[in-house]
């Protein structure tokens, strides 16, 4: 027996927080009664309805993906692009977890499980996001201070939770390493952009302990169940 929220996350309906809310409002049946108890719990054999529709029981699936340039962080795309759910080759609808710019390479998470996805996005539970960007400029040693006590971009003050130059390359170019927790869209080039620089090219490296340097580019793998307990464990130390 589970909470009902959390079944109806797990399916990848929405969110654990948006489950309740649509329990509350009266929205949810459970063997053809509506349930606004958020304490409920069902199980395996009950018959769930969200918004009219039988909630699918479905096995949790969660995939890494080293997302390749040129090809978009959606489910569907209506510019007939192709997306990372293209290059996964499943019958279970799945969806990527956060998003990476069309040009932005390296780690991407992709689930049906929408409790998970929830919680690796959401900043107060501090996943890793590491990117390493090749800026068109050496940066200043004030602007990683910058970087790190906050910027403003869109109106709201983000900040890294870590920054390092890596490398200076002859041009004038240079390589830097910014850790964040967000995800607000196009954040580290707009970042950068706000104290001045221009992002050439850009790739996530890391979240939280994964990494794609066994995978090619496009290529994917399942995450073993060690990993998934893992990244709860390390989201919810903070929940």
């Amino acid at each position: 027996m589970e909470r009902l929220q959390k079944i109806i996350a797990n399916c990848g309906v929405c969110s654990r927080r948006k489950a309740e809310n649509l329990i509350i409002e009266g929205k949810v049946k459970v063997n053809g009664v509506v349930v606004k108890e958020l304490g409920t719990k069902v199980g395996e054999k009950d018959k769930i309805e969200v918004l009219g529709k039988v909630l699918e029981k479905q096995q949790p699936i969660y995939i890494l993906l080293n997302k390749p340039r040129g090809v978009v962080t959606t489910v569907s795309d209506d510019k007939n692009r192709k997306t990372v759910v293209d290059l996964i080759d499943i019958e279970e609808r799945i969806y990527p977890i956060g998003r990476l710019d069309y040009d932005t390479t390296g780690v991407l998470l992709l689930t049906n499980d929408g409790e998970f996805s929830n919680l690796m996005m959401h900043p107060r539970n501090e996943i890793d996001k590491v990117y390493v960007a090749k800026l068109n400029k050496k940066i200043e040693a004030n602007d990683i201070k910058n970087l790190k006590s906050g910027v403003m971009i869109d109106n709201v003050k983000v900040k890294a939770d870590r920054v390092k130059l890596r490398k200076v390359n002859s041009d004038g170019t240079c390589i830097v390493e910014l850790t964040i927790h967000e995800g607000k869209n196009h954040q580290v080039k707009k970042m950068f952009l706000s104290l001045g620089y221009l992002v050439d090219k850009l790739k996530r490296e890391r979240v939280a302990f994964l990494t794609v340097d066994n995978l090619k580019s496009g290529e994917y793998r399942n995450l073993t169940l060690k990993e998934v307990h893992q990244l709860y464990a390390l989201a919810n130390k903070n929940n």
